[in-house]
C-alpha cells in the first residue's frame, strides 16, 4: 500500500531537520587507547622496517622455535623429503656410474632384477638398484635405518661408503634440530602461564589506614610455582624538562609485602597490594582524575615451574577504566571439613565500600578525610540496619495479622441435635 503524500512540502520539512541537526551538538566516541600488554599477556608490539633479517637466521634454532605450528611442520617435512631426494640422487648417480644398471649379479633372484648369467666376476656397489624409485626407497632405508633385505651395500665403491656415512650423519642432525624444536615448542614456558589468572579489575581502597592498589592472583593447578613473585610497572607517556617526549615510561612501582624476599606463596589467590605513597605515580591521582589518565599498570608474575624446573612468566595490565574506586574484593577461601575450598565463581567479583575519593596527597596532608569517610560509612550503616530491621518488623506484624485474619475465618460452628433419648448433643462441624 503506497503511503499518503504529506500536505508539508519535502524541502520544508529537511530544511528544518538540518536547523535542528545543527543545533544539537554531536558527540563522538573518543578513539581507545592502545594496550602495551594485553589482558592475556601478549605484548602488543608491532616491528616494522627491520632491515637485517639476516640476524634471525644466525639464530636458527630459536627461529625454528618462534615459528607457528603449520610452519615449523611444513619445515620439518620438506626437509627430510629434500634430504632423502637429495641422497636419492647421489645413489642413483653411484650405481649410473658403476654400471649396476645393466649388470645382473649374485642375490638378484626378484623378478624385478633377474640373475643374469655371467655373474661370479662382477659385485655391484648397490644391489638391486635399477632407476631412481628404487634409489629413493634404499635412501629412506639408509637414513630412518629400516632395512627390508633386499637392497644393501657392498665394498666395491669406496665413495659408496663415505656417502653412507655422510648420510647418517645429515640425518640425525636433521633429527635432533627437528625433534628438539617440537619438544621446546610443546614445552614452553608461556604454556603453564595459562593456568595462571588475574583479576579483569582492580581496585583502589583504603586498607590498614592508607590508599592501596589492589589485584588478585590464583593459580588454577595444584602444582605450584616456586620462588613466585610479582612485579608492578606503569606505563604512561612523559614528557622531560628538556621538551623530550617519552611514548613508553616505564616506571617501577612497589609491592606491599611482608616477607623480605619478595616471593609468595602461591598456594591459594592472593590478594597484591601496592600503598599508593610519595613513591608512587598514582601519589597525585584522585577518582575524579582516574578517568582521564592515560597510564597502564603492568603486572609481572614469575616463577619455577614445580614440575619441569622451567621459569615461567604471566602478564597482564589494567588501564584507568579497569580500576574501580572505593571496591574490595569479595573472599573466596572457605574452610569446608577440615579443608580449604576456593570457589573461582567470585574470583573477580568485588563490593562496594566507603573510600575517600581525593588522592593519596590529599590524604596524607588531611587526615581527616578518612575519619569523616569512615564516620559517614558507620553512619549510613547503622541506617542500613535500621531500615532492614523496621522492614524485618513490619513484614512479621503484616504476617501475624494475616494469620490471625485466616484464623478468624475459620471458625467452626457448633451444632445442636436430639438424640431419640431425649438428650441434647453439641457437634463441631
Amino acid at each position: 500500500m503506497l503511503a499518503r503524500k504529506s500536505i508539508i512540502p519535502e524541502e520544508y520539512v529537511l530544511a528544518r531537520i538540518a536547523a535542528e541537526n545543527l543545533g544539537k551538538p554531536r558527540i563522538r566516541d573518543c578513539p581507545r587507547k592502545a594496550r602495551f600488554i594485553a589482558k592475556n599477556g601478549a605484548c602488543n608490539l608491532a616491528h616494522k622496517n627491520i632491515r637485517e633479517q639476516g640476524r634471525f637466521l644466525q639464530d636458527i634454532f630459536t627461529t625454528l622455535v618462534d615459528l607457528k605450528w603449520r610452519h615449523t611442520l611444513v619445515i620439518f617435512t620438506t626437509s627430510f623429503l629434500c634430504s632423502w631426494l637429495f641422497f636419492a640422487l647421489v645413489w642413483w648417480l653411484v650405481a649410473f656410474a658403476h654400471g649396476d644398471m645393466d649388470q645382473r649379479y649374485p642375490g638378484d633372484t626378484d623378478q624385478a632384477c633377474p640373475v643374469d648369467g655371467n655373474v661370479n666376476q662382477w659385485k655391484p656397489c648397490i644391489t638391486c638398484v635399477r632407476s631412481f624409485p628404487s634409489a629413493f626407497l634404499f635412501s629412506i632405508e639408509v637414513q630412518v635405518t629400516i632395512g627390508f633385505g633386499g637392497r644393501m651395500m657392498t665394498e666395491e665403491c669406496p665413495f659408496a661408503i663415505t656417502v653412507l656415512i655422510l648420510q647418517n650423519i645429515v640425518g640425525l642432525i636433521i633429527n635432533a634440530v627437528m625433534l628438539g624444536c617440537i619438544f621446546m615448542k610443546t614445552a614452553q614456558a608461556h604454556r603453564r602461564a595459562e593456568t595462571l589468572i588475574f583479576s579483569r579489575n582492580a581496585v583502589i581502597a583504603v586498607r590498614n589506614g592508607r590508599l592501596c592498589f589492589m589485584f588478585r592472583v590464583g593459580d588454577l593447578r595444584k602444582s605450584m610455582i616456586i620462588s613466585a613473585s610479582v612485579r608492578i610497572q606503569v606505563v604512561r607517556k612523559t614528557t622531560t624538562p628538556e621538551g623530550e617526549v617519552i611514548p613508553i615510561h616505564q616506571l617501577d612501582v612497589p609491592v606491599d609485602n611482608p616477607i623480605e624476599s619478595n616471593n609468595v606463596f602461591l598456594v591459594a589467590p592472593l590478594i597484591i597490594s601496592h600503598i599508593i605513597d610519595k613513591r608512587s605515580p598514582l601519589y597525585d591521582i584522585s577518582a575524579n582524575d582516574l578517568a582521564n589518565q592515560d597510564l597502564e599498570i603492568i603486572v609481572i608474575l614469575e616463577g619455577v615451574v614445580e614440575t619441569t624446573g622451567i621459569t615461567t612468566q604471566a602478564r597482564t595490565s589494567y588501564i584507568s577504566e579497569e580500576i574501580l574506586w572505593g571496591h574490595r574484593f569479595v573472599p573466596i577461601v572457605t574452610e569446608e571439613e577440615g579443608a580449604y575450598a576456593v570457589d573461582y565463581s567470585k574470583f573477580g567479583n568485588t563490593s562496594k565500600i566507603a573510600a575517600p575519593r581525593c588522592s593519596a596527597r590529599e590524604l596524607d596532608e588531611k587526615p581527616s578525610i578518612l575519619i569523616q569517610t569512615l564516620q559517614k560509612s558507620e553512619l549510613s550503616h547503622q541506617n542500613s540496619l535500621r531500615k532492614r530491621n523496621s522492614m524485618r518488623r513490619n513484614n512479621s506484624m503484616r504476617r501475624s495479622n494475616s494469620m490471625r485474619r485466616n484464623n478468624s475465618s475459620f471458625i467452626v460452628p457448633k451444632v445442636q441435635f436430639v438424640t431419640p433419648e431425649g438428650n441434647q448433643n453439641t457437634l463441631e462441624t
